[in-house]
């Protein structure tokens, strides 16, 4: 059976993925939104100017280093920042919110900043007032704050800051030789880079939203190693939100709307739009598993909306057959599109990682079986993959049956052949997580999983093969293996970058 052909965009699915900005009321404070189902809370940040103007004084040392000498020398400086903090919000593509810039040079006003109700501190450590050599207590009280903070350090892009060179000896270290600082590392420091600003927020957005999804979690919580501190660890760790829900209760609903003829009716015109889009490529699954497919869709959308979940995950999901007539393959597939997110197999291992890899990717993420790496590359495939991989487009895709059952209906998605990848690899113990960059070599049609991709490696291949760890992989278009290094290391996960230069 063979049901294609002519361009229609899926409007049920998703709308074009159009982000504007705006500016509210205050001309010094910009927002990120876009224009489609968003759903992470956006990252608040509040920007601060640290400095001190001090006096001179005749044949003493008076002035410490640094380039803001004078009030119009702050101005200048808060007007660069307010520009360069405008220039960042047009370029993210993920959700921000950044309140107007604070000058603190005084107590009372890092008192204010420390009260702020934000999510991160951005520091433009330009000065500050030395009160001793190793206490500077207006620095210490922000960074200390129990908020994230990130530092930001002018050499080249602008005045010179006094903290480009106190924060390693007197910040981090407090004038020894060991890291003593309770709150921030080295890693937490950018100097004149303003991508490096845009990645760590685009981690911390993640970290932030992970902490904020609740899944729902349909016949149980699963796993793919042995840890039987699975939904303990999630928690602590992560702080996601788990729902279960008996699977008997997918098997009332799909015969309810089952019985249902208008219900029908309008499904199969919201199929018929769906597979005549001219990139469905071929359709071999039957009729009735792919409107069993839309009718399953309808009910975990469902579910997830009266439970307020942003995610879903089927334990056992491959055996559905006999309560839904089809497998959750294409509707997870869709929902991803969406932009919701669903997980196969109930893998809790592996779950966190991609609801991470979902928000600071900003983009939907394949959760895969990954191969044996060799010669420089391996082999991922899973009978459940989105299509919008970059966010946008859909890919093309074939329409066949759960490869394991030969049951359902399963997309086989042509992924973009060259297309740069970030795949991340956890492990079962959430202890030491590997990543590498790859590309897609081409999608293969191997008797396996339906949706698959040959990746190249980038990096050294045998040192992912020693280290590899925990079984799933999470793989999105693009490269964020920085940004998963750095908020892994806010959360006290290692990360082992197999591309590393």
């Amino acid at each position: 059976m063979n049901m294609s052909k002519n361009l229609e965009e899926n409007e049920d699915i998703i709308s074009n993925l159009n982000r504007f900005k705006t500016e509210n009321n205050d001309q010094n404070s910009y927002i990120w939104e876009k224009k489609y189902q968003q759903i992470g809370e956006k990252l608040v940040v509040k920007p601060v100017l640290l400095y001190n103007l001090m006096e001179k004084k005749q044949a003493l040392t008076w002035r410490e280093w640094g380039g803001l000498h004078s009030q119009e020398d702050v101005e200048k400086e808060t007007k660069r920042i307010q520009n360069e903090l405008k220039e960042l919000v047009l370029e993210v593509d993920y959700p921000i919110s950044i309140l107007p810039l604070t000058e603190v040079n005084t107590d009372k006003k890092s008192k204010e900043v420390v009260n702020t109700d934000c999510d991160v501190i951005l520091l433009y450590a330009a000065g500050s007032a030395g009160d001793e050599i190793y206490k500077q207590n207006r620095i210490d009280q922000i960074t200390n704050s129990n908020k994230d903070v990130l530092m930001f350090l002018r050499h080249k892009s602008g005045p010179t800051y006094l903290w480009y060179k106190k924060a390693h000896p007197r910040l981090l270290r407090n004038g020894t030789d060991k890291f003593e600082h309770d709150n921030m590392t080295y890693k937490d420091i950018v100097v004149d880079d303003y991508s490096g600003v845009t990645k760590r927020l685009r981690s911390l957005f993640g970290l932030k939203n992970v902490n904020n999804t609740k899944v729902l979690s349909i016949n149980g919580v699963g796993k793919a190693g042995q840890d039987n501190n699975i939904v303990k660890n999630v928690k602590s760790l992560w702080g996601l939100d788990i729902e279960t829900l008996k699977s008997q209760e997918l098997k009332d609903r799909m015969y309810r709307s089952m019985g249902y003829s208008s219900k029908i009716g309008e499904t199969k015109k919201r199929i018929k739009k769906f597979l005549d889009q001219d990139n469905i490529i071929e359709v071999e699954a039957e009729e009735e598993y792919i409107l069993s497919s839309f009718i399953l869709l309808d009910v975990l959308k469902d579910l997830m909306k009266e439970t307020d979940s942003t995610a879903i995950t089927i334990k056992d999901c491959m055996n559905l057959g006999e309560l839904t007539g089809t497998t959750a393959c294409l509707p997870f597939s869709l929902i991803n599109d969406e932009g919701l997110m669903a997980f196969c197999e109930s893998d809790f291992t592996a779950i966190p990682a991609g609801i991470l890899m979902r928000f600071i990717a900003n983009k939907p993420v394949f959760m895969n079986n990954p191969t044996f790496p060799h010669d420089g590359m391996t082999t991922c495939a899973n009978c459940t993959a989105p299509r919008r991989m970059n966010g946008k487009e859909y890919e093309a895709a074939s329409i066949f049956t759960h490869f394991e059952s030969d049951y359902g209906a399963a997309p086989k998605v042509q992924f973009h052949q060259g297309q740069l990848i970030t795949s991340v690899i956890p492990d079962f113990d959430s202890e030491k997580w590997l990543g590498f960059k790859g590309k897609v070599e081409e999608t293969p049609f191997y008797d396996i999983c339906r949706s698959q991709m040959d990746c190249k490696i980038e990096g050294d291949y045998e040192q992912l093969l020693k280290n590899m760890r925990g079984f799933h992989w999470l793989t999105c278009y693009g490269d964020y293996l920085e940004e998963f290094e750095y908020a892994l290391h806010k959360i006290g996960i290692n990360f082992e970058n197999i591309s590393a230069e």
